[in-house]
């Protein structure tokens, strides 16, 4: 990328973005607070909510990963399984409270 300056239609168009970027009060507030989290966001995690679809593809791929790391005894695959499983569970847990709030 050239450091030369640029065209003066587009440093005009630069200039207007900019000028509408300066007036959004909400974007400036947000930049200003922003703060950036080494941490997952656990409430957005624990507010997610999973499709009926997920679920099942989540439980068969992990029934799925148990079957083969039993026959197999692959480290691989019962690792696979290991990380998998943990993840169906939730995701289970998550449609079950969803469909019981009434």
């Amino acid at each position: 990328m050239s450091t030369s300056r640029l065209p003066d239609h587009e440093q005009r168009a630069l200039d207007e973005m900019e000028r509408a970027l300066s007036r959004d009060r909400r974007l400036e507030r947000r930049l200003r607070t922003f703060r950036p989290s080494r941490r997952p966001d656990l409430a957005r995690l624990a507010a997610h909510r999973p499709r009926l679809w997920t679920v099942a593809f989540l439980l068969l791929v992990s029934i799925g990963l148990m079957v083969a790391g039993i026959v197999t005894s692959e480290p691989a695959v019962i690792w696979a399984f290991a990380g998998v499983w943990p993840a169906a569970l939730f995701v289970s847990f998550r449609l079950l409270c969803r469909l019981t709030e009434g």
